[in-house]
């Protein structure tokens, strides 16, 4: 029986790895296909090319990858009993930090597709810091565990 549960462990890990990568670089480029939207007219060929971009990127990669990333994540969390420990509670805060991030780009790019510019591109290029910022700051907690 433990080896049952030790090889479920590690195949949820590995999943929860690969899909925080997706999840990770979908959040990278979101915030650069909207950098390059941002001089098109809401009518032209080109903001029609990126909208599309833009909402694949978000059906095929982003949304799905958070939603495994949270399921094998909290299956992860209840396999090790880490809701005990320090570390995971500031971890935790950073991926609901992050799925913020998610939901707030995701919406901000809407409002792009249809010709509003909510953001500039300073702030959207500030804005595409955050994810390599909160995924440094979760890998620390996770291998480092520091409380």
């Amino acid at each position: 029986m433990q080896d049952v549960l030790a090889m479920t462990y590690l195949w949820l890990k590995a999943g929860h790895i690969i899909f925080m990568v997706f999840w990770m670089a979908g959040l990278f480029m979101l915030p650069r296909q909207m950098i390059y939207l941002h001089p098109a007219a809401s009518d032209s060929e080109q903001t029609a090319i990126w909208t599309k971009r833009m909402g694949l990127l978000r059906k095929v990669i982003l949304t799905p990858s958070l939603i495994i990333v949270w399921v094998l994540g909290l299956l992860l969390a209840m396999t090790i009993g880490a809701w005990d420990q320090g570390w995971f509670h500031a971890k935790l805060l950073i991926v609901i930090a992050l799925t913020g991030f998610h939901g707030y780009m995701v919406a901000q790019a809407k409002k792009m597709t249809v010709g509003e510019r909510p953001l500039t591109e300073k702030q959207l290029r500030l804005w595409g810091e955050f994810p390599g910022i909160a995924l440094a700051l979760i890998v620390v907690l996770v291998v480092v565990k520091p409380f």
